[in-house]
């Protein structure tokens, strides 16, 4: 028989029923508490409610596509601002690295949304067909009218709760409530309708049915997070020189009482059977480890039942596993090191330059663009007139009249339609609440070089808050 081939080895491998097996634990508790809360926040934050004042919404989080702004509480984000979600993008990012380095996949353990859905559907399951043998046994049972109830309310449930994951996510973008009443009476916009349908088809696909296969085949992180892995971040390790070499409780027990070496581990496959990845911790960590530190949990249970202190699997460094099998003492673990400190002074620094962007933002804006055709005008007095297209941002929830000056320019004249001009160079402008404003705006000077540096200034006199927008008046070169 010869081996095969490269070519001939699958990229792929089918997906094999996985049957967890539930357990008791402090990760277990952990993680239900994470699933509680995270859920928690996501179905119920677009029913809270936060005053903006007259004529503004009244949702606390809402990304409203008509009205081109994202509302989270007191921060108000305008299109142009998207500078604000580049930086949570990469506050988001520094944060993956910082808890990386801190406890590996701590993230895809414990506050992935696939882990979180996936979680949650396994507990349906389970409350409906039982715990790991009892699944096994119906899966292996003929068809009978009690496994298709089972399988019936099982895909149900889970129907149910990704029908309400994707209601809930089409609530971030208009008014909850208002939404949640057109929606059942049939009166929402046909994209509502849609978008809930492709969240649900998805929900229901990549928690029910793929479940450990997005975390192997689709998802990039587990490849990045391998690079970004260094020997002292704490990872979920199974401690080989405790448990090797591993056999059964008597059969260890006899070669302890003969004087040769028998470790800890009896080879229950506890571990393995409580991981919703069947992966075997004992044999190094793997791309499909989550860490999400439920076979901790299961060992440390079977530890206690035959009376052998607990954590033979848990959370251990690269370098801790390499001392104790070289015989040297432990290190003692470094949470705070030149990474991790890395890590935080940045998220500090992006964090805080983004709060002090945010406080001392303006609520006006201004941007200035120049005709491109003609660039300038020679009037019959001999002047010269340059067209520029001016938008003004109202960023409050209440109308406020302007002054618009130009500076830079001697003797220079400037004139707009729909605007009241107070003298030569100063016009006035009222601008609508939450509301950006366009203004065509002329100005003309009679004699002046080629080409000048000018600049609009905008102004509110009610609180003295200005803006600048800096362009150029062109002339003819003679």
């Amino acid at each position: 028989m010869t081996d095969a081939s490269p070519d001939d080895v699958p990229l792929y491998e089918g997906r094999k029923a996985i049957y967890p097996q539930a357990v008791r634990g402090r990760f277990r508790t952990i993680k239900w508490a994470i699933m509680v809360l995270t859920l928690g926040v996501y179905y119920g934050l677009p029913f809270v409610r936060w005053d903006r004042g007259p004529d503004a919404p009244s949702q606390a989080v809402l990304l409203d596509f008509p009205g081109r702004r994202f509302y989270f509480f007191f921060i108000e984000i305008w299109p142009q601002e998207v500078t604000y979600v580049a930086g949570l993008l990469i506050l988001a990012a520094l944060t993956l690295f910082l808890m990386n380095a801190v406890a590996g996949r701590i993230w895809c353990g414990y506050l992935c949304p696939q882990t979180v859905w996936t979680d949650l559907f396994m507990a349906v399951e389970r409350l409906i067909q039982g715990d790991r043998r009892e699944r096994m046994k119906l899966e292996a049972a003929p068809w009978s009218v009690q496994k298709v109830a089972q399988k019936v309310m099982t895909h149900w449930a889970w129907l149910m709760i990704a029908w309400w994951t994707g209601g809930a996510w089409v609530l971030y973008f208009a008014d909850a409530p208002t939404l949640v009443r057109e929606l059942a009476t049939f009166q929402a916009p046909m994209i509502a309708y849609i978008w809930i349908a492709i969240l649900t088809g998805t929900t229901y696909l990549l928690a029910g049915h793929m479940r450990e296969q997005v975390c192997t085949y689709m998802c990039p992180w587990p490849r990045i997070q391998a690079a970004l892995t260094d020997e002292q971040a704490l990872t979920i390790t199974y401690r080989y020189d405790r448990g090797e070499p591993r056999g059964s409780l008597k059969k260890n027990a006899a070669l302890k009482s003969a004087g040769q070496p028998a470790g800890d581990c009896v080879d229950c496959s506890a571990c393995v059977f409580a991981c919703p990845h069947a992966v075997d911790i004992r044999n190094g960590l793997q791309v499909d480890c989550i860490q999400c530190g439920l076979c901790i949990d299961a060992c440390d249970t079977v530890m206690r039942k035959i009376g052998r202190p607990e954590g033979l699997i848990g959370y251990d460094t690269d370098i801790n596993v390499e001392r104790r099998a070289a015989g040297l003492p432990e290190e003692r673990v470094r949470v705070v090191r030149p990474r991790t400190v890395l890590y935080a002074a940045v998220i500090a620094l992006v964090a805080g330059v983004m709060l002090w962007s945010l406080i001392g933002r303006a609520s006006l804006g201004l941007s200035a663009t120049h005709d491109r055709n003609p660039v300038f005008v020679r009037l019959a007095d001999g002047s010269i007139r340059n067209a520029y297209t001016l938008r003004i941002m109202n960023k409050s929830h209440s109308e406020r009249v302007f002054t618009l000056d130009v500076t830079g320019l001697e003797r220079a004249q400037i004139d707009a339609v729909g605007a009241e001009i107070v003298d030569a160079d100063t016009l006035r402008v009222r601008v609508a609440p939450d509301q950006t404003h366009e203004l065509r705006v002329l100005v003309t000077a009679r004699r002046g070089p080629p080409s000048q540096d000018i600049a609009f200034v905008l102004t509110d006199p009610a609180t003295a808050e200005r803006s600048a927008a800096k362009d150029h008046f062109l002339g003819p070169k003679d």
